[in-house]
C-alpha cells in the first residue's frame, strides 16, 4: 500500500467531509448533529497532530471505526465519544433543551 503525502491526505479528507456534508444536509436535524460531531472530532484530531490510527490506539478502537465516525457513516456511541474526547483532551458536552 502506497503512502500518501500529508497535503494529499488532507485534500482527500476535505473532499470526503464535503461529501458527508452533502449527504447529511438532507437527513434533518439528526444528520446535522452527527455531522457536527464528525467535523469536531476531525478538526481536534488534526489540531493535536494525530492520525486516525493514533487516535484509534488511544481510544481502544480501530482506525476504520475512527474513519467511519469522521465520515459520518455511523453515529458514534456516547462511551466511544467519551474516550475520544479524553484522548483529544477535550470535554464532551451533551445538552437536552425543551423544544420551542
Amino acid at each position: 500500500m502506497a503512502e500518501t503525502s500529508e497535503p494529499q491526505h488532507r485534500a482527500r479528507s476535505a473532499e470526503a467531509l464535503e461529501r458527508v456534508r452533502g449527504r447529511l444536509a438532507h437527513v434533518g436535524d439528526e444528520g446535522w448533529f452527527f455531522s457536527q460531531i464528525a467535523e469536531q472530532v476531525t478538526e481536534r484530531r488534526r489540531q493535536r497532530g494525530l492520525s486516525q490510527l493514533e487516535l484509534a490506539r488511544l481510544t481502544g478502537t480501530t482506525q476504520s471505526a475512527i474513519a467511519r465516525l469522521e465520515s459520518g457513516q455511523r453515529p458514534p456511541r456516547i462511551d466511544t465519544l467519551l474516550r475520544i474526547a479524553d484522548a483529544l483532551e477535550a470535554e464532551l458536552v451533551v445538552e437536552l433543551r425543551p423544544r420551542s
